[in-house]
C-alpha cells in the first residue's frame, strides 16, 4: 500500500459491498437480535439483523430487506442512525446503520439456516 507520504507499507486489504444494519426495538424496551453462528470463529452470538447491499439497491431498501429475510419481521418506518467503516484498519466496507421503532411478523426468515429472530429486553442485553 502506498501512504498519502508515499511511504510503501505492505498490509492486506479486505474489498466488500457495503453493507446494512438495522437496531430494531418496540415500545416495550425490546430489541429484534439474531442468534447466530459465525463459522469463521466458530462462535455463537447474538447480532442485529444485517446483510450486503446489492449492487444498484439503495441502503434503506437493503436494511429492510435484511431484516425481514433474516428474522421473518417486516421493520417499520426506518430512520438513519450512522454510516461506519467497522473494519477500517482491515476492510474498506461502509455500513449503514438504521433504527426501526417496530416491526411486524410476517413470517419465517426466508433461509431456514437463520434463526427466527429473538425480542430480548434492553435491560437484560449488558449480561449477553
Amino acid at each position: 500500500m502506498e501512504l498519502p507520504d508515499g511511504r510503501h507499507l505492505g498490509h492486506r486489504l479486505v474489498r466488500t459491498a457495503p453493507g446494512a444494519r438495522v437496531v430494531v426495538t418496540d415500545g416495550h424496551d425490546r430489541v429484534l437480535l439474531i442468534w447466530r453462528h459465525r463459522f469463521i470463529t466458530d462462535t455463537w452470538g447474538w447480532e442485529i439483523p444485517l446483510g450486503r447491499i446489492d449492487e444498484g439497491e439503495m441502503p434503506i431498501a437493503a436494511a429492510a430487506r435484511e431484516v425481514e429475510e433474516e428474522t421473518g419481521w417486516r421493520p417499520g418506518p426506518l430512520r438513519p442512525l450512522l454510516s461506519v467503516q467497522p473494519l477500517n484498519g482491515l476492510s474498506d466496507s461502509l455500513h449503514h446503520v438504521y433504527r426501526a421503532e417496530s416491526a411486524t411478523r410476517v413470517g419465517p426468515p426466508a433461509d431456514p439456516a437463520h434463526d427466527p429472530g429473538r425480542r430480548l429486553l434492553l435491560p437484560d442485553l449488558p449480561d449477553l
